[in-house]
C-alpha cells in the first residue's frame, strides 16, 4: 500500500476537500483523486461520500482514519528517529510573541540551523490571540506562544512559566515600601495588548483592589520594545516578566515594584497542527523545551 496515498486520505478527511487538501499536498485535484480511488480499489471500500459542494467519510472511512493517522505518524516518527537530520529541507513558519523573543528566540533559531542547515526558517512576532488564529488557520506551522491554544488537533506542549512584575523607572515619585493598587492611579499602566492574559490579570486585580476602573488608565501595546522605553522614560507603570527587562533592572533603569496586588504567571507552549507528516514543526517544539528549560 502507498504511503502518500494513505497521507492524501488523512487530509482529504482532516480539510474536507479535494482541492484543499491538494493545496496541501502541493498536487493536482486530479492526482488526489487518483490516489483516494485507487486506494479504495485496494481496499475494496468507499472511504468518502461525495457530491457538488461536499466530501464526507463513509462508515468505512472514519474506522480507517485513525488507524491512516497512526501509520502516518509512526512512518514520520521512524524517519525522524533513524534518517539523518541535515537531510531534513523546507521553510517552517514560527510564530512567535515579544516576551519569547526577548527570553530565548534567538537561541532556538541557531540549535535549529545547527541541527537542520537546509532548512528555512520565516518569523513571525505578532500577539498571542493573533497567533493561535494563524496556526489553525495553517497559516503558520508552530507558535510560541501564551498558551494552550484550544482547538481541534492542535497539539500544546508546556514550555517555561514566567512570573509577571510590576515594573516602572525610579524617576516615579511613588511612595517608598509597599504600594496598593491604588498608590499606582496616577500613571497609566502597560500591561500588553487588549485581551491578552496579561491585560486580563490587571483588569482582575483592580476590581479585587475595590478600585474604580475608570480612575486608572491601562494602556495597551503589542510591542515589548515599545512598552520598555516608554516606562524607561517614566512614562508609566508595566506588568513584564523578568526576563524581558533583566538588563534594564542591572543597570538601574527600571525597578520591580512591591505592590500587594500579586499577578498570575504566563505560560507559554509551544502550538503546532497535530498532523501526519508534520515533522519539523514537532522536532523543533521539542528543541525549544530544551532551551526554556536551561533559560
Amino acid at each position: 500500500m502507498n504511503l502518500k496515498f494513505l497521507e492524501t486520505f488523512v487530509w482529504v478527511a482532516r480539510l474536507r476537500s479535494f482541492s484543499v487538501a491538494a493545496d496541501k499536498l502541493c498536487t493536482t485535484q486530479a492526482s488526489v483523486s487518483n490516489r483516494i480511488a485507487t486506494l479504495e480499489r485496494d481496499l475494496g471500500v468507499r472511504l468518502f461520500e461525495r457530491d457538488l459542494r461536499n466530501v464526507s467519510l463513509t462508515p468505512h472511512g472514519q474506522r480507517a482514519l485513525a488507524q491512516a493517522e497512526a501509520i502516518v505518524r509512526m512512518v514520520n516518527d521512524f524517519q525522524r528517529t533513524i534518517g539523518d537530520a541535515s537531510n531534513e529541507r523546507g521553510t517552517v513558519l514560527i510564530g512567535a510573541i515579544d516576551s519569547v523573543v526577548y527570553a530565548w528566540l534567538p537561541r532556538l533559531i541557531e540549535r535549529v540551523k545547527e541541527a537542520y542547515p537546509n532548512v528555512t526558517i520565516d518569523l513571525n512576532v505578532d500577539t498571542s490571540l493573533n497567533l493561535a488564529r494563524q496556526i489553525q488557520d495553517g497559516q503558520i506551522d508552530l507558535g510560541l506562544v501564551m498558551g494552550p491554544v484550544v482547538a481541534p488537533h492542535i497539539r500544546n506542549i508546556e514550555l517555561c512559566t514566567f512570573e509577571c512584575l510590576w515594573i516602572a523607572s525610579p524617576k516615579l515619585t511613588l511612595k517608598p515600601g509597599r504600594l496598593a493598587i491604588a498608590d499606582l492611579v496616577d500613571y497609566p499602566i502597560f500591561a500588553y495588548s487588549k485581551g491578552s492574559q496579561p491585560h486580563q490579570a490587571v483588569l482582575r486585580v483592580i476590581e479585587t483592589a475595590g478600585v474604580d476602573p475608570s480612575a486608572i488608565r491601562i494602556f495597551n501595546s503589542n510591542s515589548l520594545a515599545t512598552i520598555t522605553r516608554l516606562i524607561r522614560d517614566g512614562v508609566g507603570i508595566a506588568v513584564l516578566p523578568r526576563v524581558v527587562v533583566q538588563e534594564f533592572l542591572e543597570t538601574g533603569d527600571l525597578r520591580v515594584l512591591d505592590v500587594d496586588a500579586r499577578l498570575p504567571p504566563l505560560n507559554f507552549h509551544a502550538v503546532f497542527a497535530d498532523d501526519p507528516g508534520n515533522t519539523l514543526p514537532a522536532l523543533i517544539a521539542d528543541m525549544a523545551v530544551e532551551i526554556a528549560a536551561s533559560n
